[in-house]
């Protein structure tokens, strides 16, 4: 970008916009997703059907921090790629720039408090000479010269602000992560957050800061102050006295001509359980249209009502134009916004007016509930476009070759199936999964307005059991380090401590195999990963934990600090596989489905992925759990990584067939991204791995034409 402002006389004066603009968007990938509308899309065609089975590894960067031993690192980054720049996160989460044409190192950071964070990409900002890497890391977003890679002392204290200034609650911990990048209007970088899911989380307001100064511009409550429209459907009073969370932390989109910002909510905490939280909850589980200069809402819709399934939007939404048949006959063109779910479904509305181009159904589901849970009689349910993943698991959908089967069956049969009925004590099967159906990766479309959308099909059982609760006396209550856990990590490693199958969620039963005392203290009080922090517990309850992981009887019981109330304790994400290893439900387990937004058709859905032992036996092509997101381009092509099994694919975006692969070091759970050096055009990967018990790794690997 610095040529090209020169090229134009070397004027500084430019506007941050337009400087913005200068970026070169047919050769550039300058954004999370590659632009403001989240597309995935570029208009690259130098690499296209005819000849992508030429594609060779031009080179790999070893970004460094991977731990393949003890805590499996990922990498999830869409690297930015600016005027033969590649901006990336390396597998313990530390900010770099290399040559886009070859991959040698310009500058990486040496950041020490970016503990408990997973991230997703940088965000660019420039005006003129002043040319900035926005980077999320622990609880501060960083303000870097995108030259050095050097703080940027004039930005908040010191190059960086604290997130967690200003969303503080009563009872709330101190977790808050922006792992997703953020989006820049303007002189503006407009931030959402991860925080905790537990009762304790922070409050999840949608906040714009001063690129240059840091300075707070505004801010959105998303669950609302008294007075503030949406107030009404939080019971009791006070929400944001006890409730957080409904924050943005899946990333947004921005119309930049129209001054829009497209936000998609979370959400509220606790998860699972809203008896504390009695009415629809609006802004959490919705879609929100911001005025992008002051915050002031433009519309909303509500995706879930008073969610109690952790089923809020996954991932940033889609801003496209599609044509549809006006009332005179003619065709016409529609600016629209889509979004997947993790339900399997894709919500598409007019773009300036909130209205659905395609009809949603307030549809009926069971209410039978936990004591003190109130869940909402209806939810919406798109009735076009159809489901990209299934909505339904019986015993007719067990897999015919799952190991036990008979058994399954049996379970299954005694357990509640369906979207959205309400948690109990009862095993409750998801399907899709938790986390998709889709997941954070997202979707891309193209012009033509088609959406390519990944997905997966795994079955997730869960349930909710009592909780062991403070005493009345100050919420306080005497406890040994078995409860301290229980109450604190056994939603996510399992009441045995044995984690779950895929590793998302490592066994704790030999930690101390793998770290010493010291270490576990360290990641309780920053987090690691998708663990959030728990500085919020006192010293001794820390301890009491630790002595329990450490198979230590404590001296003596510890006195509990937690005043929640929530009277349910949640029994993990546990994905349902058979012995074997394989998913019980039958295949595809991940998929990649066209959807025509013209029309609201599939064009057609492919398996995602493979088992090559299961190939190799016969078996049709099953696809597997994914991560990631896919690229689209004007060649043609659908990138995606994503799979289990390690491959990087393109796909033919008529017809879904897949026209090239190539075995990755390690899995790209990631987005590619694609963009052009000296007339050459490159598709590169992060292959991070971690996830799904695989291995991890710290490449990046980018791909060009044989010559």
């Amino acid at each position: 970008m610095q040529k090209r402002l020169l090229a134009l006389g070397g004027c500084l004066a430019f506007s941050a916009a337009l400087a913005f603009q200068l970026a070169d968007v047919t050769t550039d990938w300058p954004e999370y997703n590659g632009d403001g509308s989240r597309s995935h899309y570029s208009p690259l065609d130098q690499i296209n059907r005819t000849n992508v089975k030429q594609l060779k590894v031009a080179w790999m960067y070893a970004s460094g921090g991977a731990d393949t031993l003890r805590n499996r690192t990922q990498m999830q980054c869409n690297p930015l790629i600016i005027d033969g720049v590649l901006y990336g996160v390396s597998a313990n989460t530390q900010a770099f720039a290399v040559e886009a044409a070859m991959g040698k190192p310009i500058w990486k950071t040496a950041l020490t408090d970016n503990g408990g964070t997973l991230s997703r990409g940088v965000t660019y900002w420039a005006d003129g000479a002043d040319q900035r890497i926005f980077f999320g890391a622990g609880s501060w977003l960083h303000a870097l010269d995108a030259r050095t890679g050097k703080l940027i002392d004039g930005f908040g204290d010191h190059g960086r602000i604290d997130l967690k200034t200003g969303i503080e609650r009563p009872g709330a911990d101190h977790y808050v992560v922006s792992n997703t990048p953020n989006t820049i209007y303007k002189n503006r970088i407009i931030v959402g957050a991860r925080f905790s899911e537990s009762e304790t989380a922070l409050l999840g307001d949608i906040r714009a800061f001063d690129t240059r100064t840091g300075q707070l511009v505004w801010t959105f409550h998303t669950i609302p102050m008294k007075g503030e429209a949406g107030y009404e459907t939080w019971s009791p009073a006070n929400p944001r006295q006890r409730i957080g969370a409904a924050n943005p932390w899946m990333g947004m989109a921005i119309d930049r001509k129209r001054g829009i910002l497209y936000a998609p909510t979370g959400s509220a905490a606790h998860d699972f359980y809203g008896g504390n939280r009695k009415g629809n909850n609006l802004y959490a589980n919705c879609l929100l249209a911001l005025d992008a200069a002051t915050g002031k809402k433009l519309w909303h819709y509500q995706l879930v009502h008073h969610d109690i399934w952790d089923r809020d939007p996954p991932a940033p939404p889609n801003l496209l134009t599609i044509t549809q048949k006006g009332s005179d006959g003619r065709p016409r063109k529609i600016d629209v916004v889509a979004l997947v779910t993790k339900q399997g479904f894709t919500f598409v509305f007019d773009r300036i007016t909130g209205k659905p181009i395609f009809p949603i159904k307030e549809t009926p589901f069971p209410q039978e509930a936990v004591s003190g849970e109130q869940a909402s009689p209806t939810q919406p349910i798109p009735q076009r476009p159809a489901p990209f993943a299934r909505q339904s698991f019986t015993e007719k959908e067990i897999n015919s070759f799952a190991a036990s089967r008979d058994s399954l069956v049996d379970v299954l049969r005694k357990a509640n199936t369906g979207p959205y009925v309400p948690l109990t004590g009862k095993m409750t099967v998801f399907f899709p999964g938790t986390d998709g159906g889709a997941q954070w990766g997202g979707a891309a479309t193209d012009p033509e307005g088609i959406l390519y959308v990944p997905s997966k099909e795994v079955p997730v059982y869960t349930s909710l059991i009592p909780r062991q609760q403070p005493s009345p006396n100050a919420g306080q209550q005497t406890v040994a380090g078995n409860a301290q856990y229980q109450l604190y990590c056994s939603a996510c490693h399992g009441t045995d401590r044995k984690g779950n199958h895929d590793g998302s969620y490592p066994s704790l039963v030999q930690v101390s195999n793998r770290l010493s005392r010291d270490q576990v203290v360290q990641v309780l009080l920053k987090g690691r990963g998708m663990m959030p922090s728990f500085s919020h517990i006192s010293p001794a309850e820390r301890d009491a934990v630790v002595d329990f992981l450490f198979n230590k009887t404590a001296e003596k019981p510890v006195v509990s600090t937690q005043k929640a109330v929530i009277p349910y304790q949640h029994t993990g994400y546990n994905r349902w596989y058979d012995r074997n290893g394989y998913p019980v439900s039958s295949p595809p387990w991940g998929t990649l489905t066209a959807v025509d937004l013209n029309t609201g058709e599939h064009r057609w859905q492919v398996p995602l992925g493979e088992y090559p032992e299961l190939t190799k036996k016969g078996v049709p092509i099953t696809g597997t759990d994914n991560y990631g997101g896919p690229l689209v381009t004007a060649g043609g092509l659908v990138f995606i990584a994503a799979s289990r099994d390690e491959k990087f694919r393109a796909f033919d975006k008529q017809t879904g067939q897949v026209v090239w692969e190539m075995k990755l070091p390690a899995a790209g759970y990631a987005t590619p991204s694609t963009y052009v050096v000296n007339g050459k055009q490159y598709i590169v990967i992060a292959c991070g791995g971690g996830k799904l018990n695989t291995r991890s790794g710290d490449r990046y690997v980018a791909f060009c034409l044989s010559d």
